[in-house]
């Protein structure tokens, strides 16, 4: 029988673009378009911008290879731009994320293949075919696992899988595919620690890994050699990082489910283990009219995994990070405004008392789910004065594959995400955008994409 390690290389190396199906397109269609919003809106946040003068400082647009930095209107060496992108990708936990691998796929994958992708001057057809294999390879990872995370899978289980797009879209032999994501695993690193403190090194962990990624790939294009064993090894991926109880049933997807269409989005910009809860909520209130006022408490029943990620206590001063991975603060901000956006993350929102003191009776109990890796089934009660009690059972959250959000929805979040830049995008440059990738496959090049991902004052055209 194959290790696990072949099973990867020869599900890589033996996709051809004509073996995806109309839906894993649509899909990663979707999925590009929505991390690059998602991207471009992090480049609001003060870090990024930090990061951005750092990652200059490093090297510029003169030194070798490079690629756009979303919304800045910069150029820098791949590996510096994919570090960039993949920060603004996670920074503001609005991106999408696979929730049965309990990975964020696109973060550390569409920034570093995109980076290379743009240097290269390659095709939207090998590009789209790259991400959907390294999107394949970091999620079957992730649903490997039988045991709770202690290392921060995003990023880890995301470098494997970037590194394995990256192989396959410079053509690479299957030795130096094998190599590159050896390679990959051998400086991949991040816990879940940060996640426990919610500080702000958090999302740079994705960041990290899409520069792990890109070295990896030139370092086995190079020669290098890693470990044959990275995943199966005494001290390989599954023994250090994760367990390996439900491989065998993950990867048999391979080649028979294309796991780019069983991402979910995230309608708001918070811990996807929070959406159920907001949710339900929403629904709650659409169904029975009640108000904030009206509230007494809520109650949430979930599963382990949930309680882990964002059941924590609100502070009177909470750091951004710490607060997306609070549910009584994300939930508060839902019942008094109708909804959670990335400026109720500001510092007048998060020292707003109303929220504080509501989200204080906004509590998170045991579910019957005993699952580790679970993000559903949920259940919430809302409570009010009166005594009246409301309950709504979440099987399926919104923007799941089950409950999908509708393309309205997605362009509308899109259309957002670009207005809130540190360098704003209007609707115009949105659907430019939007028109290109949703003719991807067609593209000669994908600089006709990534030349719209600046603003109009700095655009700087990319020649194929």
């Amino acid at each position: 029988m194959q290790g696990y390690e072949q099973k990867l290389l020869e599900h890589v190396a033996g996709t051809r673009f004509e073996d995806l199906d109309s839906a894993a397109i649509k899909a990663c269609k979707t999925f590009i378009f929505d991390s690059i919003g998602v991207g471009i809106s992090g480049s609001r946040l003060p870090l990024a911008a930090s990061l951005l003068e750092t990652a200059s400082n490093w090297g510029g647009a003169q030194d070798g290879a490079v690629a756009t930095v979303w919304g800045s209107g910069l150029k820098l060496p791949v590996p510096s731009a994919a570090m960039v992108n993949a920060y603004q990708i996670h920074n503001q936990e609005f991106d999408c994320v696979h929730e049965h691998a309990v990975v964020h796929p696109m973060a550390v994958i569409l920034s570093a293949i995109l980076a290379d992708a743009e240097a290269r001057q390659v095709s939207g057809a090998e590009l789209m075919l790259a991400v959907v294999l390294a999107v394949d390879v970091a999620t079957i990872l992730g649903m490997s696992a039988d045991q709770p995370m202690r290392f921060f899978r995003p990023g880890t289980a995301g470098c494997i899988g970037a590194a394995a797009g990256l192989a396959r879209l410079r053509g690479y032999s299957k030795e130096k595919i094998l190599q590159a994501m050896s390679i990959a695993y051998s400086q991949t690193g991040g816990t879940m620690q940060a996640h426990r403190e919610g500080v702000a090194v958090l999302p740079m962990q994705a960041a990290f890994n899409a520069r792990n990624a890109v070295t990896a790939a030139d370092m086995a294009g190079f020669g290098l050699v890693g470990p044959g064993q990275f995943l199966s090894g005494e001290f390989g991926y599954f023994s250090i990082m994760e367990s390996a109880g439900n491989a065998p049933e993950a990867f048999a997807l391979l080649g028979r489910e294309w796991q780019i269409g069983r991402i979910s989005h995230k309608p708001f910009p918070t811990g996807r283990a929070a959406h159920g809860t907001l949710d339900a909520l929403m629904q709650l209130q659409a169904q029975h009219g009640f108000s904030a006022a009206d509230i007494d408490s809520v109650s949430i029943e979930a599963p382990p995994l949930v309680r882990r990620l964002v059941d924590r206590p609100v502070l009177p001063s909470m750091g951004v990070n710490y607060a997306k991975l609070c549910i009584g603060y994300v939930a508060a901000t839902l019942l008094l405004t109708g909804d959670v956006g990335v400026a109720d993350f500001d510092e007048a929102p998060l020292a707003d008392a109303h929220r504080l003191s509501l989200a204080e009776r906004i509590r998170m109990r045991p579910s019957a789910c005993d699952d580790p890796n679970a993000l559903a089934p949920q259940a919430v009660t809302v409570r009010l004065h009166s005594g009246v009690e409301y309950h709504k059972e979440m099987l399926a959250i919104l923007g799941h594959p089950d409950s999908p959000l509708g393309r309205e929805r997605q362009t509308e979040k899109f259309i957002r995400c670009l207005a809130s830049a540190r360098y704003p995008m209007d609707s115009d440059a949105a659907h430019r955008i939007l028109t290109q990738v949703d003719q991807l496959d067609r593209l000669a090049c994908v600089t006709q994409l990534t030349e719209l991902l600046t603003p109009e004052l700095q655009l700087d055209h990319a020649i194929c």
